[in-house]
């Protein structure tokens, strides 16, 4: 599923009209429908008091569509117009007649607070207000009634956007937005839907399909990718029948120092679940006894300081180097993996104290070898591109970051963000019980697994990045959010590979 700016959804409608000839009044009329046809699912003919609060514009000609076909079904309806202007569009003018002639109960147009009508707790409220077209915050008595709407514990359903919000610029008001129960966006979601500053207004959403131009959807490049069960299904690489360790590659992970050894563990074991064929961690002599008797399968190369990691000198030669989980920051440290990047041969991964070293010491970028993979957590993240005044600007920063050293720049959240030149995928799996320590270390594992099979650096990051999150659902289905460990997550690859396969893909989670 794509995500599309404001002006492409424009356009599609434009295509649509044209290419179907049909008006823009007939492509409200379907997504009024589709929006009533979930109601009337949901509802089944239910009584219950229902308030649509309608704009003036387009949104609000939808709202007018779905209020009209309730009547026209015998619910329980009263309509709302937010009347703070003359500016009305044709299409609203269309519906706001067509509503009058099915019911003796005209929409209630507002002027002021005093217009505010008393909704009780079992109501249900729809917002119509503002749609994707709105690009300044709503004020005066219209963000009073916004507020007031918020305030009230009814159910409120949003139609396409909560109103207030911004789609994909950023909201520069967010005590004048709409925090919607649940949202009915058409064709496709907003990307202020996954951004950390504006997800909290739309919880819950669910894609309705009105029918926009097929042919312009697929060919035209989205603002984002979702990345999905569907997808995750393409991305996968079958094994076939002769193929045998040295096919899947000889991992390096270069991880752990004293007190630290668990992220070199859990980071090794991760590669090796993800698929490897053969996984190798260099650490600090501290380490060997640990990692030997923790995990049997990995061989272990160690550095001559007992400490901490001051060379990284091996003999193998590795298929990909995933390094900086648990490595420390310490001066020799830095020499190290200035030396590595001078000099690796192998397709790198980067996390944890390697980029800590990186922001600390911003020359060492220049030596960033191209498609290394960066998997940042927000502070890790902040510290290596700097400030940022909003999430649309971190994007733009983190864009600009992986077009420069041509790097896969991997934004680590709730809806994880892989970033490669100016594209974004967005991944739907994961939860917030996966917030643990080592969790990262994980990750970063499975994705220098994925790489050592011959994954392309792009294609196994977005992959990997699902396969975490798919692991973390899969484990808190049986011990819930708060129990979760990172390695309960390591555990879960596997049943992770073969949830891909064991049911029909479905839509994108909502």
């Amino acid at each position: 599923m794509k995500i599309f700016s404001t002006e492409q959804l424009y356009e599609a409608d434009r295509i649509t009209e044209e290419r179907q000839k049909i008006g823009s009044i007939d492509l409200m009329e379907r997504a009024g429908e589709q929006t009533f046809g979930w109601l009337h699912q949901k509802m089944n003919g239910a009584q219950v008091p229902i308030h649509i609060f309608c704009g003036i514009g387009n949104n609000g000609g939808d709202g007018l569509v779905v209020g009209r076909l309730l009547l026209e079904h015998g619910y329980n309806v009263k309509t709302y117009v937010a009347n703070f202007t003359d500016k009305r569009s044709k299409c609203f003018l269309i519906n706001y007649d067509r509503i009058k002639n099915v019911t003796k109960k005209w929409p209630i147009l507002m002027t002021s607070e005093a217009d505010f009508p008393e909704i009780n707790p079992e109501d249900i409220i729809i917002d119509a207000l503002f749609g994707i077209g709105l690009n300044r915050p709503p004020e005066g008595w219209v963000k009073n009634l916004i507020t007031y709407l918020n305030k009230e514990k009814a159910f409120t359903l949003s139609i396409d956007i909560p109103s207030g919000l911004f789609a994909n610029t950023p909201t520069t008001d967010f005590n004048a937005v709409i925090t919607a129960n649940h949202t009915l966006a058409f064709q496709t979601p907003k990307l202020a839907f996954f951004l950390p500053e504006t997800a909290k207004f739309v919880p819950y959403f669910e894609v309705l399909d009105i029918g926009l131009d097929r042919d312009y959807l697929s060919q035209t490049p989205p603002l984002a990718q979702l990345i999905g069960k569907a997808e995750a299904q393409q991305f996968y690489r079958p094994r076939k029948k002769f193929d045998h360790k040295g096919t899947y590659g000889h991992a390096l992970i270069v991880a752990g120092s004293y007190g630290k050894m668990g992220a070199a563990i859990l980071s090794a074991k991760a590669a090796f679940r993800a698929g490897a064929g053969l996984v190798s961690v260099f650490t600090s002599e501290a380490g060997y006894a640990i990692i030997q008797t923790a995990l049997p399968e990995a061989m272990v190369i160690t550095d001559k300081e007992d400490d901490i990691i001051t060379a990284i000198r091996f003999d193998i030669k590795p298929s990909v180097i995933g390094i900086g989980m648990g490595i420390g920051t310490a001066s020799e440290t830095v020499t190290a993996l200035e030396a590595l990047l001078k000099t690796a041969e192998a397709p790198l991964l980067l996390d944890a104290d390697a980029l800590n070293i990186l922001s600390e010491h911003s020359a060492l970028l220049k030596f960033l070898p191209k498609q290394s993979v960066l998997t940042p957590h927000p502070g890790e993240l902040k510290r290596l591109l700097g400030e940022w005044t909003d999430d649309y600007d971190k994007l733009e920063k983190a864009k600009a970051f992986s077009e420069k050293h041509e790097a896969v720049l991997i934004i680590k959240g709730a809806n994880t963000i892989v970033v490669f030149g100016k594209q974004l995928y967005i991944n739907t799996s994961g939860n917030p019980g996966m917030g643990t320590a080592g969790s990262g270390d994980v990750l970063s594992g499975m994705i220098t697994g994925l790489l050592s099979q011959g994954y392309d650096p792009l294609l196994a990051s977005v992959f990997g990045v699902y396969l975490h999150g798919s692991a973390g659902d899969i484990v808190v289905q049986e011990i819930g959010l708060e129990a979760l460990m990172a390695g309960d997550i390591v555990e879960a690859i596997g049943d992770a590979y073969v949830e891909l396969f064991s049911k029909p893909a479905q839509e994108q989670p909502k």
